[in-house]
């Protein structure tokens, strides 16, 4: 039988999987396709790395590794869910949970200094932060809005906040001194293997990663920045929103970028309560409370200390004192500097531009915000976007355009997390990268406390990149713009080799161009209030922040685009949105049994997994699922049974039962194939016929509280239970699966 791989993820998608996958398998069984489930959950990630700790009955495979493999194979066709990017709170978190249901995994060490908490703590790298996308992205990322999505929020377009054009909402970001000033590049001749290492100021030398592979044709970044330079930039922007009367927020991206944006974070509240650390901060670093892990974890930290409440109220006096400060929850007072995961700078910032440049404040109120970004790599595309808002007023759904991106990722290309090559600087002197005859290729001067990292991007990736930008242009006629910032060393070289590799493929009547990430984002925002579209071509961190950043304005949400990565090896990936693994979602089903989650970027995916196999594997009936999949998608669409967010209306379960039933229609109705149109149509009669008993027993349940056995190792059991909660249809889809 011909295989889909399914991911077992967390939190929002993986109770939306018990669900949906039942129906997925019981439709593809009829087509000749298995549809299996790798568990790439960060539960399952942990419990992977310590098989000589748990008994038989608790191990896990190490899926992630396995389905590493298999994407480098032509026959992957991976449906890739959302999954938890881990900060170190979520990791902790997770631990604990696992510890008390009887898995016998070590507590995480924050200071490893043995060879078992140095091993420790290494195994538990592997499953933080962006580790599961690096892994399976063997292919570079297409990103779109499929048509039947595009045209429904044209019908049915979201609300956008009216913008004034006296907004005092702006973007604070540095001029100096930080990863985009500092950047330098180097092409390699020939493979190589490189060491990364600090001559400190006394002459000694540290090795700090002795075995970076580099090939033939690689590009080698290193930066950093200055932590003396960042605090001065924080003093003035706590200063400035005081002055000016905004909110003061932070945006950064400490899950993904694991090691240096919690570093940053730390920077950013330790300014923002600088009186409180320049009294009490002998004390709050003893204990570990550097801000790294947020505001909430230093008030949870401060109830071990002697005068923990003293501290506590300097604290809060603080808060009063100084500029208002954005709430990622007023009503429970979570500030926006109190979780790091809170505030992730790709679906935070445009969450703030599509609310007329406003955040919330402690009064629960909105208000005009300073949005500091510290690194000014991209800070620029949302000044941009902002400064169009205030001129010309917010986006209209109705007519604008769209925005595809391309975006260049494959074999950890730009990998901006790159924990393995980040470091905060322990002293005073010169860190460098050395090649195996001893030349150093690139150093910088450095200064204790400053954060230095480097990434690498391979050439074969690049290739791979420029091919599919070329291949969308022509297929989609769009106007398409490389991303490439002249004053930054790699998107120096990006840009050179683009325009060599262009000359591989024929451009003819194609209107294909490079600017930088600031003229692009003006290029394309005026096309799109044109109702133009125009696809953005960047790199990988663009490509995260833009499959944000467009999508919120266009479509309301970042989930409802199509996400496929064309594998270098043959393969296909298909992802199912970029909309996170919504963990206020999984708090709704526990409070009242409702799941308002929204499976479209699933249906999407699998869409185009069914294609994939089709064309790969010459099974037409696959085509015929995809096709009337597409169809019954549109129609759930049109006719309003995407998920609510109330309680007591549709959910996540009874979008997915109105999925089925127009699927089946579709399928008993198409003429392509006699055998499915004949195996669907006594479904679609049942689905019909029942559809009101359905519905209602979907409803039934909501309204209490619903026990899922666990948050990061829920049961099994009680997620059938809660998630299949409509037994008629139960007995139609365990039917229905050959």
């Amino acid at each position: 039988m011909a295989k889909i791989i399914w991911t077992r993820t967390d939190e929002a998608p993986l109770l939306a999987t018990y669900s949906f996958k039942p129906i997925v398998e019981a439709f593809a069984s009829n087509a000749g396709i298995d549809v299996e489930t790798r568990d790439i959950s960060l539960a399952g990630r942990i419990i992977a790395q310590f098989p000589e700790r748990l008994n038989d009955n608790q191990k896990l495979d190490d899926a992630l590794a396995g389905l590493g493999d298999l994407a480098k194979t032509p026959e992957a066709n991976i449906i890739k869910l959302p999954n938890i990017s881990a900060s170190l709170v979520q990791l902790k978190a997770a631990i604990a949970e696992l510890q008390a249901a009887g898995y016998d995994v070590p507590d995480y060490p924050d200071n490893p200094t043995t060879d078992e908490e140095k091993d420790i703590a290494s195994r538990y790298s592997k499953v933080t932060g962006s580790a599961v996308n690096p892994v399976l992205r063997e292919g570079n990322s297409d990103r779109r809005a499929p048509q039947a999505v595009k045209n429904f929020a044209k019908k049915h377009p979201h609300s956008m906040g009216a913008w004034s054009k006296d907004s005092k909402t702006a973007v604070a970001t540095m001029d100096d001194n930080d990863f985009r000033h500092n950047e330098k590049s180097v092409i390699f001749d020939s493979a190589d293997t490189l060491k990364i290492q600090l001559v400190a100021a006394d002459g000694t030398t540290q090795v700090l990663k002795d075995d970076l592979k580099v090939l033939e044709g690689e590009v080698l970044d290193a930066t950093f920045m200055s932590a003396k330079a960042l605090d001065a930039f924080l003093l003035e922007q706590v200063a400035k929103a005081k002055e000016q009367g905004v909110l003061f927020s932070t945006h950064l991206k400490a899950t993904m970028m694991k090691v240096s944006d919690p570093i940053l974070f730390g920077h950013v509240v330790r300014a923002f309560f600088k009186d409180v650390f320049d009294k009490y901060g002998e004390e709050l670093l003893a204990a570990g409370l550097n801000g790294e892990n947020g505001l909430g974890a230093i008030y949870a930290g401060l109830e071990k200390l002697d005068n923990g409440a003293e501290i506590k109220a300097a604290f809060d006096q603080a808060l009063q004192d100084g500029p208002d400060l954005a709430m990622v929850n007023s009503s429970k007072g979570i500030t926006n500097l109190h979780v790091p995961s809170d505030v992730i700078v790709d679906a935070s910032m445009p969450a703030m531009i599509r609310t007329s440049g406003h955040m919330w404040n402690a009064d629960d109120q909105e208000q005009d915000t300073l949005a500091v970004i510290p690194d000014s790599s991209y800070a620029g595309v949302y000044q941009t976007v902002i400064e169009d808002c205030q001129a010309n007023g917010a986006y209209d759904p109705t007519t604008m355009g769209t925005v595809p991106n391309v975006g260049l990722m494959a074999q950890k290309a730009e990998e901006y997390g790159s924990h393995d090559k980040t470091f905060k600087v322990a002293n005073d002197g010169t860190m460098q990268v050395v090649d195996s005859s001893g030349n150093v290729v690139l150093e910088h001067e450095v200064e204790e406390g400053d954060i230095w990292r480097a990434v690498q991007t391979k050439d074969a990736p690049i290739r791979d990149w420029v091919k599919l930008a070329v291949n969308r242009a022509r297929l989609s006629g769009m106007k398409t713009i490389f991303w490439l910032d002249p004053e930054r060393a790699h998107d120096r070289n990006i840009s050179d080799l683009v325009q060599k590799y262009l000359g591989d493929h024929d451009t003819e009547g194609l209107d294909i161009s490079i600017l930088s990430p600031v003229e692009a984002t003006q290029v394309t925002i005026d096309r799109i209030r044109k109702g133009e579209d125009t696809i953005s071509v960047t790199g990988n961190v663009l490509r995260d922040y833009n499959t944000d950043l467009f999508p919120i304005l266009e479509l309301g949400t970042s989930a409802k685009m199509l996400s496929v990565v064309p594998l270098m090896a043959g393969g296909g990936l298909f992802e199912t949105g970029a909309g996170g693994s919504a963990p206020k979602h999984v708090q709704q089903v526990q409070a009242e049994n409702h799941l308002r989650w929204d499976s479209l970027g699933e249906y999407l995916a699998l869409a185009e997994s069914f294609r994939h196999e089709q064309n790969n594997n010459d099974n037409a009936q696959a085509g015929v699922l995809a096709d009337t999949l597409d169809r019954a998608t549109e129609t759930l669409l049109n006719e309003g049974k995407s998920p609510s967010r109330k309680v007591g209306e549709i959910d996540d379960r009874g979008s997915h039962f109105y999925l089925a039933k127009y699927w089946a229609e579709e399928l008993a109705a198409q003429t392509e194939d006699a055998s499915l149109a004949e195996t669907f149509k006594p479904v679609a009669e049942v689905l019909g016929a029942g559809e009101e008993q359905i519905a209602q027993e979907l409803l039934d349940v909501q309204g209490s509280a619903a026990d899922l056995g666990g948050y990061y190792l829920p049961s099994e059991e009680k997620l059938n239970e809660v998630m299949r909660p409509s037994a008629t249809f139960n007995k139609v889809i365990d039917e229905l699966k050959k």
